[in-house]
């Protein structure tokens, strides 16, 4: 369990975050969003004690970061794929890793194998690509099998495999009871792989929820081969019927059902019935521009 309560960060007269607060649930991944300056990184620094904070408190187990005795062993983070010396080796810094968290070497072998770096073991890290680094950097926060994850834009770098096989990698850590939090600029990605989403607009919570209550339906599409006539009879009970150029029909803030039933009472046969959903992005910007 992840608490945080109230946490605020202020630089002189400028607050950056602002009573943020959330409690985060084993068995999830929540997907933490905003644009840039926003104050994800601040906040997610502030949970692992990287940051002072101004007010507030995170906790991880009712205990925060910093009083945990061995803060490894219970968050895997990955706040800054870039922050590891260029020329150590991909094992060298993992065994250096494992030594301080109580990790034995053999688990280094474990996780090289597990994030696909295990043929770059012996290669200095100065010369990983991006998406490598990230990948040691992932490696890094599974040493210890942590119950909890936190990472800050884990997908960087990634191709459209490493984006899958990391995605499966979360669900299925939270399948097993885990906890993970990620903040990502790839909003499609989020969408298919989070729970539930913590959305920040200047420096504060401006949306939390589960991604399908956010989303929501905003009405219906539906087709039919007389689609003058299904549009004559919505209107006539009572719908309003927008015209799409592809020939579809949406009525906002009609529910399937409602739709079909006016339909079958017509006599009108239908190719086509369902929900319109706004996408992420749709919220994503219509929350973060009227913060």
């Amino acid at each position: 369990m992840i608490t945080v309560s109230g946490l605020t960060k202020r630089y002189g007269d400028r607050t950056v975050v602002d009573d943020v607060s959330f409690a985060l649930e084993p068995g999830t991944v929540t997907g933490f969003l905003g644009p840039n300056g926003a104050g994800k990184t601040t906040t997610m620094r502030m949970m692992t004690g990287l940051v002072p904070v101004s007010s507030g408190t995170a906790t991880v187990g009712g205990r925060r970061y910093g009083d945990l005795p061995n803060p490894g062993a219970v968050v895997g983070t990955l706040l800054d794929a870039s922050a590891v010396h260029p020329g150590r080796t991909g094992r060298m810094h993992l065994q250096l890793l494992a030594s301080v968290i109580g990790v034995p070497d053999s688990r280094v072998d474990e996780v090289l194998s597990v994030v696909g770096l295990a043929d770059a073991a012996r290669r200095r890290v100065g010369g990983y690509s991006l998406g490598m680094r990230q990948r040691l950097g992932i490696a890094g926060a599974l040493l210890a099998d942590p119950p909890v994850l936190v990472f800050d834009e884990p997908a960087n770098g990634l191709d459209p495999e490493g984006i899958r096989w990391m995605r499966d990698l979360l669900r299925g850590h939270a399948a097993r009871g885990g906890t993970v939090l990620l903040s990502s600029h790839l909003l499609g990605e989020v969408e298919h792989t989070v729970d539930r989403l913590l959305v920040i607009g200047g420096g504060r919570i401006v949306a939390d929820g589960s991604v399908a209550s956010l989303l929501g339906a905003e009405g219906t599409s539906v087709r039919a081969d007389d689609a003058a006539a299904l549009a004559r009879a919505l209107e006539a009970a009572g719908f309003h019927v927008q015209h799409e150029a592809d020939g579809a029909l949406v009525v906002p803030g009609a529910e399937p059902p409602a739709v079909g039933a006016v339909a079958a009472s017509a006599g009108i046969a239908l190719s086509d019935l369902r929900p319109v959903q706004r996408g992420l992005e749709d919220l994503f910007f219509q929350l973060t521009t009227a913060s």
